[in-house]
């Protein structure tokens, strides 16, 4: 079942994007999988530029554990969105998101995911927690 239509209040920052030509499908809308890969560019993009990750050098990694979305209303190339982040839990190891899909400037989503991140260690893969610096960064998104 689907949830409530979120508004763009309910979100701390926002990605823009801009949708790309092969984004479309047959039915010339924004294909049901791309919005996945909103979600990932967003958060991976925020954990770079507003959290310091070094997705390269740092001994932790972020992999996905989860994830699922709810379509609201179509997008299609050449649209510009925003995908909203907010954090729902902050947890020991990993991170749950919420996300969103806006049309740009829109007020309500297009589309709402859920992302769960969990941090491992890059040599062995095994959960650790999250590093302070990054916990910091996501107290930000946490909500008001």
């Amino acid at each position: 079942m689907a949830r409530e239509r979120p508004l763009r209040g309910a979100y701390r920052y926002f990605q823009p994007i801009t949708t790309r030509w092969h984004d479309n499908d047959l039915y010339g809308h924004v294909n049901n999988v791309v919005y996945y890969g909103f979600f990932d560019t967003a958060v991976n993009t925020w954990l770079i530029e507003q959290a310091g990750l070094d997705i390269h050098r740092d001994p932790v990694v972020a992999y996905v554990a989860g994830s699922a979305c709810d379509y609201f209303a179509a997008v299609a190339f050449p649209q510009r969105i925003e995908v909203g982040i907010a954090v729902e839990r902050l947890g020991h190891s990993s991170v749950q998101y919420a996300l969103a899909v806006f049309a740009e400037g829109a007020v309500q989503a297009c589309a709402a995911g859920r992302f769960t991140h969990v941090f491992v260690d890059r040599r062995d893969n095994r959960p650790v927690a999250i590093p302070a610096r990054l916990r910091s960064a996501y107290e930000r998104l946490l909500p008001a």
